[in-house]
């Protein structure tokens, strides 16, 4: 004779009363003809002289027997083309303030070494320097970002870098640029003043960075006479408001375009945990770092806002992702780790905040491309791997240069030991040729959600879309499974009467398109 657990059959079935009975997470998406382009530099990159992110990394050098142009790996060159990247930050980063870079331009063989104090205290010989950067910027159709040095510079240093990039010829910078082989002076428009001179940089103060950065502003020149350079001032660390006020007030509109944030997603700052072996509990608190990226953005702004009510001035995000502890068995200063779908969930909800504030961010710039931090590329000897991270974002470049549409929606929450955590973000937009775009993320570890999103009279004939998704919350790409985390096409699309349905599962990112 069979006998039945009453107790246990009752509380399935109260469980699957619950979850159907689940109300659909209800989305309003809305045209306004005042709502911000969503910049195409919210999806830029960044790559220091870190651990194997440039040497070993990007450059492998011209003799090497890994395909390469010009000493810089084609596979990862056809990979960033593919990711479509609007700009590139070099050379730090920290480095940056101790790079010369003099040292790092004509005869490769002649150049001098230098000891990269940052970063594991290796000897670089400065084969990659300002030339190997702005024309692989030039391949890359990616628009250059030089953080150049303030930290242990002079202003006479400083504005020869800029007369050494910009100016036609005529000048003794310019006259030595032709000297090393480039005859025409290149594109380049964004210059960050300096990094992080509140550490790194100096361990400044506000106001005596503000009065340094007014000197140096004052002295560059654009000798391109094109539309102006687009001077960075080094911003707040995280929630220092302080910083960003001090900045607002004391330098003159017309010496700065834009103020950069720096804000990393970790589980405790002095206990960052495995990349790959991590708990629930773990992941939980790095998402509850991820997404107070929205409350960092919302009042560096509005400190903008009080100094600048016309919006002429950008907040730069240019140093943002997942720092946890490095890979065993690697150097503890070239800061190499694995890249989950933990690292997918805070790419997704951390370009989602940037597009929905695009009235104010204006770029961004994940740290860092190749084998440093939350890398998009891998690489191992000839091997290279696309992570999670990679995939987000390109599924994500639909945004690029797409007009915001507002959403308005009641996130259900993500419950772990008493703290809770929205568990959907959402992002959209729309292309000159009528494309709608819409982007989820789920960061819930076990549930899933269904999402109506009412589009109202939007003229949308129909939708397809991507999702990336995985059975376990710490897969990740290996050398050995390359494909293992992949964007595939989503199955489940439901389009009617200007309602678009999807199910978004745990952990899961989704980009669906309309046309």
């Amino acid at each position: 004779m069979k006998f039945f657990n009453y107790s246990t059959v009752i509380l399935a079935f109260l469980c699957s009363v619950a979850v159907s009975a689940q109300e659909p997470v209800q989305v309003t998406v809305t045209e306004d003809a005042e709502a911000p382009i969503i910049s195409k530099h919210i999806y830029g990159h960044f790559s220091e002289h870190l651990g194997r992110c440039i040497y070993g990394g990007l450059y492998v050098g011209e003799e090497s027997m890994v395909p390469n142009t010009a000493g810089v790996r084609n596979d990862i060159i056809e990979a960033l083309k593919e990711l479509k990247i609007p700009n590139l930050r070099w050379p730090g980063g920290c480095f940056a303030d101790t790079y010369h870079w003099k040292d790092g331009v004509g005869p490769k063989d002649e150049r001098p070494t230098m000891v990269n104090r940052w970063w594991g205290g290796v000897t670089e010989d400065n084969s990659f320097g300002t030339h190997d950067f702005l024309n692989l910027c030039e391949t890359l159709n990616a628009e250059p970002y030089l953080a150049a040095n303030v930290g242990s510079s002079t202003v006479k240093e400083f504005t020869e870098y800029v007369e050494y990039v910009l100016h036609q010829g005529g000048s003794p910078m310019a006259e030595w640029r032709k000297e090393n082989g480039r005859e025409n002076p290149w594109d380049v428009k964004y210059w960050g003043v300096g990094n992080e001179m509140w550490g790194c940089g100096g361990n400044m103060t506000a106001e005596h960075y503000a009065d340094i950065y007014r000197q140096y502003a004052t002295f560059m020149t654009d000798w391109t006479n094109s539309d102006g350079l687009f001077r960075i001032a080094s911003g707040a660390n995280v929630d220092d408001y302080h910083w960003t006020e001090v900045l607002m007030r004391d330098i003159p509109k017309h010496l700065i375009e834009g103020v950069a944030l720096h804000s990393y997603s970790f589980v405790e700052w002095n206990e960052k945990g495995s990349s790959i072996d991590y708990s629930e509990e773990q992941y939980f608190s790095t998402m509850k770092t991820a997404l107070k990226m929205d409350t960092l953005v919302t009042k560096h702004s509005a400190i903008m806002d009080k100094y600048d009510p016309n919006n002429t001035i950008a907040l730069v995000v240019d140093e943002w992702g997942g720092w946890y502890d490095v890979m065993e068995g690697t150097n503890p200063g070239f800061l190499y780790q694995q890249n989950t779908m933990r690292d997918a969930m805070i790419a997704g909800t951390s370009l989602n905040i940037f597009n929905n504030h695009a009235r104010r961010v204006k770029m961004a710039n994940l740290a860092q491309t190749v084998n440093v931090l939350q890398a998009v590329v891998l690489t191992e000897d000839e091997k290279m791997l696309l992570t999670p991270t990679y995939h987000v974002m390109k599924m994500y470049n639909v945004h690029q240069d797409a007009k915001l549409l507002p959403v308005d929606f009641d996130s259900p929450t993500y419950k772990f030991e008493g703290e809770e955590l929205p568990a959907i973000s959402i992002s959209a937009s729309k292309t000159d040729a009528g494309q709608v775009n819409v982007s989820m993320v789920n960061i819930d570890a076990h549930k899933s959600h269904t999402v109506e999103i009412n589009l109202g009279d939007m003229d949308i004939k129909d939708f397809s879309g991507t999702i990336l998704s995985s059975e376990d919350l710490q897969d990740h790409n290996t050398f050995d499974q390359p494909e293992k985390i992949t964007p595939k096409e989503l199955k489940k699309v439901k389009f009617r009467k200007g309602i678009l349905e999807v199910e978004v599962p745990p952990f899961s990112v989704l980009v669906v398109t309309g046309k």
